[in-house]
């Protein structure tokens, strides 16, 4: 009975995830801004960077007001500025909503990531049920991500590509359900603490040596899903010269198999131990980065990319469960440092960039491998 009120709980928070997966359609959406306005590549290119830099600004502060506001309250808030961000540009459509829509889905977001997890701490108490949980809300997310382009190109083939922005008012209605929802559902509170915490308060939680492992666990674990999404279509380019219709599915290889395995984690790491899960799927992570640096096959090469999103799916919340329950009484400080790796991650990007401008390909890939290297370290070292 118990377990049953946790997962009725949990239900509306889980719907919390779709709404963190609506980041993923700056990629496509700015396309149709930049035609529409005639933005520069420049400033079109810097449209992601409005949506996610606010990861590394806002991270900490959120996650230290969040013990006076409480976890729910601050969700709540992460939706109502992305529903105003949604329905902006419906009122009035230019460049200037166009920025501003993006930025408050990006601030919207950045508050959402730092306190949805530990929302989900409030309604499950078991220590292998949360790992699931937080596996299964990446299933959610990973869904949204998916549907997310989907949504822009019908409100592009419905209503016209000069109206591609009627995709905004669908997701903020999304989110307004899932926001009305989750205020009516009655989860308990944790603790209040009042007390007043600095960002340095925070950052000095990086002297517990656990902490800090389990802080460059994500840097790198983000830095592995961003990279080989980015890899995965230069190294079809460059080693078989596929031609641009043909590399787009090879992310798409990445991102289906990357759902899949999280699907399978939610199930499995409620009945297995999550650091022995983390464990086996690393060293498979790393097995398969290396195949995919000595194997030159185009059938073999894009299997191997599909297993890497697989085996690293899972990754991400066993590090930010395993994280929480060190020190679940720093559990909100804690959520606004790992959001903060999730900023950070981002910059093994450039390095890859660099390595096969300079090298070659297969030192890009090198560079994911030493990622995955750090996260095996990282899996046997937890206790």
């Amino acid at each position: 009975m118990k377990n049953q009120k946790s997962l009725l709980l949990s239900l509306p928070v889980l719907l919390g995830f779709f709404v963190m997966g609506f980041c993923d359609i700056v990629g496509i959406s700015s396309d149709y801004v930049q035609r529409m306005f005639g933005w520069s590549p420049a400033l079109t290119g810097f449209v992601p960077s409005m949506v996610f830099i606010w990861f590394l600004f806002l991270g900490i502060p959120i996650g230290n007001k969040m013990n006076q506001w409480g976890r729910k309250n601050t969700v709540l808030l992460s939706m109502a500025i992305t529903i105003v961000g949604m329905f902006l540009p419906l009122f009035s459509y230019n460049s200037m909503t166009s920025v501003t829509a993006y930025a408050l889905l990006g601030i919207g977001n950045a508050i959402l990531q730092v306190s949805l997890n530990p929302l989900l701490n409030n309604v499950i108490r078991s220590g292998n049920m949360l790992t699931s949980s937080l596996t299964a809300g990446q299933v959610v997310k990973a869904i949204s991500s998916l549907l997310g382009p989907e949504i822009v190109l019908f409100t592009v083939s419905r209503f016209s590509e000069d109206k591609w922005y009627y995709c905004f008012p669908i997701l903020g209605a999304i989110t307004l359900l899932s926001a009305v929802w989750l205020m009516f559902t009655p989860i308990p509170r944790e603790d209040r603490i009042e007390d007043r915490i600095s960002v340095k308060d925070t950052f000095s939680l990086l002297s517990n040596k656990m902490i800090l492992l389990l802080f460059l666990g994500i840097f790198f674990i983000v830095g592995v899903d961003v990279a080989t999404n980015y890899i995965s279509s230069k190294l079809m380019t460059i080693r078989f010269g596929w031609t641009e219709a043909q590399v787009k599915f090879a992310p798409q290889v990445y991102f289906l198999c990357r759902t899949i395995g999280a699907l399978l984690g939610a199930f499995m790491l409620a009945k297995v131990d999550e650091i022995k899960y983390f464990k086996v799927n690393i060293v498979a992570c790393g097995v398969s980065l290396l195949l995919l640096i000595f194997i030159v096959s185009d059938v073999m090469d894009l299997v191997l990319i599909g297993a890497v999103g697989f085996f690293a799916s899972s990754v991400f919340p066993i590090i930010y469960s395993v994280a929480l329950k060190k020190r679940p009484d720093k559990a909100n400080q804690i959520s606004g440092l790992l959001i903060t790796a999730i900023a950070g991650g981002g910059i093994v990007t450039p390095a890859i960039g660099f390595s096969i401008a300079n090298i070659g390909i297969t030192a890009g890939v090198f560079i994911v491998f030493l990622c995955v290297a750090y996260l095996t370290y990282c899996a046997f070292t937890i206790k």
